[in-house]
């Protein structure tokens, strides 16, 4: 028996996101479900130059997106929209994510790692969630960078929402408390907190 699969989402019914990032602990809106869950063939990454959020024009930051890599995943939060709030959180959502157009918004299948409450779907259910994929042809594609590289933009930049330090470490903390391991995130980290 396979993994049971649920049927495409009607945009009238809401729909689900998958936050992998900020979106996880910051989301900016209300989420009517919140689920643990996994997103296959793509992992992620510090591999976004920023100018708006954690940077600016002269200095770029870093930021994460998930980058391709067909033997990888990504383990994040598959987070509900309930159908009322639909129009208002996509245009929130592409404000959001979409304001340098350096993300494509795709729907993918991402399978729920943990129970719900009650009448929502099965653990192992695939759904389909809105996914902010990285554009690898896009200027302010950054993949592939050394840790040390990174970790060197990471010390210095800062933008409109903060610095570039606070939204790794933010993210780490994060996703420690829901106990997901990010080996490279976590040597990430701890590089930047030797660095002044």
């Amino acid at each position: 028996m396979g993994t049971p699969h649920a049927r495409s989402p009607d945009p009238a019914d809401g729909f689900w996101v998958f936050a992998y990032g900020s979106l996880m602990w910051r989301p900016g809106f209300a989420a009517s479900e919140i689920r643990k869950a996994r997103l296959d063939g793509y992992k992620r990454a510090f591999a976004l130059s920023s100018v708006h959020y954690r940077g600016n024009d002269a200095f770029p930051g870093l930021v994460l997106g998930l980058d391709w890599d067909p033997a990888n995943h990504c383990t994040g939060m598959a987070l509900r929209v309930d159908h009322e709030q639909a129009h208002e959180v996509r245009h929130y959502l592409a404000e959001r994510e979409l304001v340098s157009r350096a993300y494509f918004e795709v729907r993918h299948p991402v399978t729920l790692l943990c129970p719900g409450g009650g009448t929502g779907p099965a653990e192992g259910t695939r759904v389909e969630a809105i996914c902010y994929i990285l554009d690898r042809t896009h200027p302010q594609y950054a993949g592939g960078m050394a840790l040390e590289d990174q970790a060197a933009i990471i010390c210095r930049a800062e933008g409109s929402t903060g610095t570039n330090r606070d939204y790794l470490f933010n993210t780490a903390a994060h996703l420690r408390d829901l106990g997901i391991e990010e080996p490279d995130l976590a040597t990430l980290e701890a590089i930047v907190q030797r660095k002044p």
